[in-house]
């Protein structure tokens, strides 16, 4: 046979043969890449521990596959290795965490139903502390398990890229999961070294897997560079990761913010095993609640929502004083671990000085202070007014409501308002109704109770449950609760986040993340928004407005509380729906989030970006099985050796942009080969040999003998590696297989790989 090769060139020393680099070596390097992009995970977890237990996970990998590699040669491996090695490598990482994490394992690695079981009960603790945590959080044995598990599955999705589908460049996309899960998870802006560690470790991966030794010192030199771009970006900007989210401070402890997330924030702070102080405030004549936002968007089935404050003013003022009974005040605050979105205020602010000028302003109608992204303010002074209304001016007052969207009951269950409705029966004014709720939470005959460790509720309203079987909360539940009750028997009403008064320390108020809470306001005409606290406190943090307290002394005295002359309007019900029902939550509904922990950052990217990450490298997965089943069969020989090797290489053609018509027969396809891929001298003699052995078993039965085809077939492949060579987008969507997938589509027939060459 005569092949027609392209015009003569000058001549030039056959390359060296191509020799891949052992699988140890590529093993060892997916597991430190892993560990290296893992940084971003010392943001979430308190210490180092959680390095120890997430080495052990990623040394069973590797140690999986080095293994593999060594009994199991790559080049004579049935296609179903790979499948069968990462299998190995996930019992690899459940043995492991059954042995650290369970007490219920056959032979102390072999899990069974019990300890699969206590790895769920793990997960799902993981899970409720990450609800409830304000990162880092603590590294109990529940966090453990979860950093263990995600990031063993982490390096077997990078060992199936790297040695498996021998796409190195291509183990970049789990390795983002590395990234994506903290940044998911944790509030805090992630260090600036986390960039240059991951940079470092994707370099080391690159350089470790490549055979050919004279492109080590350019790569190396490359990655240096990368590495030096990392340091000077993340020395420039202190922080990669999470800008535009709501943040702690610089160093990730001693930190606090409210954010976006109030409630969510609120739990984290409360539950923190070690208070972080925030706040020291000075001139403070007598305790008062810190306020942070207000919330006024409350949605059924989904809770109070923080929304953007109106446009605002300049926070400096000055800002006129309420026309009631107050305290005016000059107070200092200086911040020593807050960063937020939020300025906080004590009452009515008359007057800010000391901020950064233009960077907050204040929305009067809203009561909050805010800037478009958090920032952390040395300190400031605030000339506040404390009002303190008499309770017979707030049982006369009578006027416009605010806004409508302070008295929106849409959707509430009408238990609720029933509710509601029996605790206010006797209360002739809207100060009577307020009291009467909160005296209902707090009162010495109320059934409720304060409690930190209290669990999410489980029924179909989370608020009706609170209410009537759990009864025992903290004071987000109280809140909520109280505020949505108020709605329903007429009164205007939103939720404070904020903080109490803190600790007396010298000459000053300290403020720490304990310190952290939620209370009501209520509207009343011509008096504004006003304090109640439904929150049964009992460690002294609790605050009594002084109107309260005159309201018991004349309760506790017999007085009658004055009516006013005006009747008031009676308490309006939760609106009927268009078929003349009340309206009420749909059966199988989301529960109510009011009253219900906040769901928090959501555990989903745990499992789904190394599930996303193994389904983006399925085509080169597939590739990678189809080329080994034919290196197998070509070098089993006997029947069907020739077809397999010439399958094969027309795959190898047409992932590199040479598809083989079906018009072409086995030699005119054989001198398209040699034309389009550039194939040197000794690859086309290789191609002569293989063709021959083709037509040889196709039309005279005589077929090679085992390995005849192995060398012949390996140096064609060099050389069309070395004319034509793969770029990351055809590595990563080779076009053989893409094709198959097209004709599947469409209905096709779909033949082994590439169009079917001609036998005549």
């Amino acid at each position: 046979m005569t092949l027609t090769a392209p015009a003569p060139r000058a001549a030039a020393p056959d390359p060296p043969p191509r020799r891949r680099p052992g699988p140890w070596r590529a093993s060892v390097a997916s597991g430190v890449a892993v560990l290296l992009a893992s940084g971003p995970v010392s943001a979430v977890v308190q210490g180092t521990g959680w390095l120890g237990f997430a080495g052990a996970a990623v040394a069973a990998v590797v140690g999986v596959g080095i293994v593999a590699g060594l009994l199991v040669p790559a080049d004579r491996a049935p296609g179903r290795t790979v499948a069968a090695v990462a299998a190995a490598q996930v019992a690899a990482v459940l043995g492991l965490l059954t042995a650290l994490f369970t007490d219920d394992g056959a032979f102390g690695v072999l899990p069974g139903p019990a300890a699969l079981a206590d790895m769920g009960g793990l997960l799902a603790g993981a899970g409720a502390q990450i609800n409830v945590g304000i990162a880092p959080i603590e590294a109990t044995p529940e966090i453990l398990f979860l950093v263990t598990a995600s990031l063993g599955l982490l390096a077997v999705a990078v060992h199936l890229a790297v040695v498996g589908a021998a796409a190195p460049a291509a183990a970049g996309i789990p390795l983002l999961a590395a990234f994506a899960v903290p940044a998911a998870l944790a509030d805090e802006l992630l260090p600036w070294w986390v960039l240059a560690a991951a940079a470092a470790g994707f370099g080391l991966l690159l350089l470790a897997t490549d055979g050919r030794s004279r492109q080590f010192p350019g790569g190396l030199v490359l990655v240096a560079a990368a590495v030096a771009v990392a340091l000077l970006v993340g020395t420039l900007t202190a922080f990669v990761g999470t800008s535009g989210r709501f943040a702690g401070g610089g160093d990730g402890e001693g930190a606090g913010s409210i954010g976006l997330s109030p409630f969510t924030s609120l739990r984290g702070q409360l539950n923190r095993s070690t208070p972080s102080p925030l706040f020291e405030v000075r001139g403070l004549t007598e305790p008062a609640y810190l306020r942070a936002l207000t919330l006024a968007d409350y949605q059924a089935g989904v809770g109070w929502q923080a929304t953007r404050p109106g446009p605002g003013v300049p926070a400096e003022g000055p800002f006129a004083q309420p026309p009631v009974p107050g305290t005016p005040a000059q107070v200092t605050v200086d911040n020593v671990g807050f960063r937020d979105y939020w300025l906080p205020v004590y009452g009515a602010p008359l007057a800010l000085e000391g901020l950064t000028p233009g960077l907050f302003v204040y929305d009067e109608d809203s009561g909050i202070g805010y800037t478009a992204r958090p920032a952390a303010e040395d300190g400031w002074t605030q000339s506040a007014f404390l009002p303190a209304p008499s309770t017979d001016l707030l049982r006369a007052a009578q006027g416009e409501a605010p806004a409508a969207i302070y008295s929106n009951i849409l959707g509430v269950d009408p238990r609720i308002a029933g509710i509601a409705a029996e605790v206010t029966a006797g209360a002739a004014t809207d100060f009577d109704r307020a009291l009467a709720l909160q005296e209902y939470f707090t009162g010495p005959g109320s059934e409720f109770g304060y409690d930190l460790a209290t669990a999410p509720p489980e029924g179909d309203d989370a608020l009706v449950e609170f209410l009537t079987i759990g009864q025992v909360g903290y004071c987000e539940q109280f809140a909520s609760a109280m505020a949505v009750m108020l709605r329903t028997v007429g009164v205007p009403a939103r939720v404070a986040v904020g903080f109490t008064a803190g600790t007396p320390v010298s000459d000053y108020r300290a403020i720490s993340t304990a310190d952290a809470h939620a209370w009501v306001e209520a509207w009343f005409p011509g008096v504004g928004w006003t304090t109640f606290d439904p929150t049964p406190l009992t460690d002294g943090r609790a605050i009594v407005p002084p109107y309260v307290e005159q309201a018991r002394a004349e309760a506790a005295a017999g007085a009658a509380p004055a009516v006013p002359a005006t009747p008031l309007p009676a308490a309006p019900t939760p609106a009927p729906d268009p078929a003349g029902t009340p309206a009420a939550q749909e059966p199988g509904s989301a529960p109510d989030a009011a009253a219900a922990p906040d769901p928090g950052p959501p555990l989903w990217p745990v499992a789904v970006v190394p599930v996303g990450a193994l389904l983006a490298l399925l085509p080169a997965g597939l590739r990678h099985l189809r080329r080994r089943e034919r290196l197998a069969a070509a070098a089993a020989g006997g029947p069907g050796a020739a077809v397999a090797a010439w399958d094969e290489l027309r795959a190898e053609s047409a992932d590199r942009g040479v598809a083989v018509p079906a018009s072409d027969t086995v030699r005119s396809a054989a001198r398209r080969l040699v034309r389009e891929h550039r194939l040197d001298a000794a690859a086309q003699d290789a191609l002569r040999a293989t063709v021959t052995a083709v037509e040889a078993s196709w039309f005279g039965d005589r077929h090679p003998d085992r390995h005849a085809l192995t060398g012949p077939l390996a140096e064609v492949r060099a050389g069309m590696a070395g004319g034509s060579p793969l770029d990351l987008r055809a590595r990563l969507l080779p076009r053989s297989v893409l094709a198959g997938f097209r004709r599947s589509a469409r209905g096709d027939r779909v033949p082994d790989d590439g169009a079917a060459v001609s036998r005549s």
